[in-house]
């Protein structure tokens, strides 16, 4: 069972926002002989760390998030925002940059769409081990008064299924967790692996910008 990348090519295409993360586009595209339209949120993707210690547990931050108005427990993530970046070694700055740790082992946990009904944005989840600390990071903004705490796995995924915490990338990359723990780890992927279904590390076709 796979998904399936499969292209349309645009009639036609409309820029209706240009923001500071993301566009908004209009796009019209030929299906079956019916002209669709369609408004899509163009993203350029995320990657999130799941860190993982030598007794298991899981490295949680939490803070405030303006568009849900909640202080929100998440994983550390970060935007694809620097340009030829590559994932991994923005996964490895965001570690650094919101949780003040490296690691010495890097995995592809999962990847995934987080709303592939009206954006492209697509997000991988890195296994991170081997964790240790490095140099204090200055934080600003809603990021200045994160709050770090070390969870163990199994409470993690309670609470994914008690429904008490609901950041995708952390429900993603819990549920992931366990499941590929429960695999002797066999389902990871090298944290260098291609990036095939993001649509500008990938280098799709139809994305047109």
């Amino acid at each position: 069972m796979e998904d399936r990348p499969e292209e349309h090519p645009l009639t036609g295409e409309t820029l209706l926002h240009h923001g500071r993360v993301w566009d908004v586009a209009r796009e019209t595209f030929d299906y079956g002989g019916t002209s669709i339209v369609r408004e899509v949120i163009r993203h350029p993707g995320a990657v999130a760390i799941l860190a993982l210690d030598d007794d298991g547990r899981v490295l949680l931050i939490r803070q405030y998030r303006h568009p849900i108005h909640a202080r929100a427990w998440e994983i550390p993530a970060g935007l694809l925002d620097e340009p030829g970046e590559p994932p991994l070694e923005a996964a490895q700055r965001e570690l650094a940059e919101e949780a003040d740790l490296a690691a010495t082992t890097w995995h592809v946990l999962a990847d995934f769409q987080n709303s592939p009904g009206g954006s492209d944005e697509t997000i991988r989840v890195y296994l991170a081990r081997g964790v240790s600390a490095v140099p204090a990071f200055s934080r600003s903004e809603e990021e200045a008064d994160i709050e770090v705490r070390w969870v163990p796995l199994d409470d993690v995924v309670d609470a994914v299924l008690a429904r008490r915490v609901q950041s995708p990338s952390l429900v993603v990359g819990a549920l992931a967790a366990v499941a590929s723990r429960a695999r002797d780890w066999a389902t990871l992927a090298p944290g260098d692996e291609p990036w095939l279904r993001h649509p500008v590390a990938g280098g799709a076709p139809w994305r047109t910008r």
